[in-house]
């Protein structure tokens, strides 16, 4: 299975980062969402991507700058910024900041894959974005990321989508641990004290799901995360 492309997305309308970084797993990608310049800029320090998209108008750090900070260190990464300001002036410091695509709001999703894709095939060569669509095979149960469902040996479910994205990244870090910072970061948003209770009841609805096969478990690592246990 191809790794999927990893995607980070610095956009602080709360709103619009999770219905973005949601549309993006759904298609495939790994998505993390951060709300201001330093966050993304400690983001990128700690991971490695291979897209980013960023707002122009952040709180703590602007685009602009978080984006000649990274070209400097990475002149490879690619760089979307998707913004607002659309004056010629903006656009053209976007690309001197070293920005490889400059997308004004409003915007439409498929456009927005479509250019990551085109980016993608420019500074990579191809567009490694996993194959759709992508299927986890764990024990007797299999799960289809793109069309949320589950199917153990008694029965099929559709999954919601914070179940889906949850089930998602305990897959891809299957018989490793998960770390739970970041699954609230890619799932919730943010790593909230009530965002923390939530993913809990998530977790607990995927440990009756997949009780199914007793093969199958979804271990709590105490002061880490969780670990899917998968023969």
């Amino acid at each position: 299975m191809t790794t999927p492309t990893k995607v980070l997305v610095v956009e602080d309308d709360d709103n619009l980062g999770l219905l973005l970084s949601g549309y993006l797993r759904a298609k495939g990608y790994e998505a993390e969402l951060r709300t201001d310049g330093k966050q993304g800029a400690q983001a990128y320090a700690k991971n490695r991507f291979d897209l980013l998209i960023l707002d122009v108008m952040l709180p703590l750090k602007d685009g602009f700058t978080l984006a000649k900070e990274i070209r400097a260190k990475d002149p490879e990464v690619p760089i979307i910024f998707l913004t607002a300001r659309s004056m010629k002036q903006d656009t053209i410091q976007g690309f001197q900041s070293g920005a490889d695509d400059y997308i004004t709001k409003p915007f439409g999703m498929e456009e927005l894959i479509l250019r990551m894709e085109a980016v993608l095939r420019r500074t990579k060569g191809v567009v490694a974005k996993a194959e759709e669509p992508v299927k986890y095979t764990l024990g007797s149960c299999t799960f289809d990321v793109r069309k949320q469902h589950l199917r153990t040996p008694i029965r099929e479910r559709k999954l919601t989508t914070k179940e889906s994205d949850l089930l998602r990244l305990l897959c891809m870090h299957s018989n490793d641990v998960l770390d739970r910072s970041k699954a609230l970061q890619e799932v919730w948003g943010n790593d909230s004290y009530f965002n923390g209770r939530s993913m809990d009841v998530y977790i607990a609805k995927l440990r009756k799901y997949l009780r199914d096969d007793p093969s199958l478990e979804i271990i709590n690592i105490h002061g880490k995360g969780f670990r899917l246990v998968v023969p």
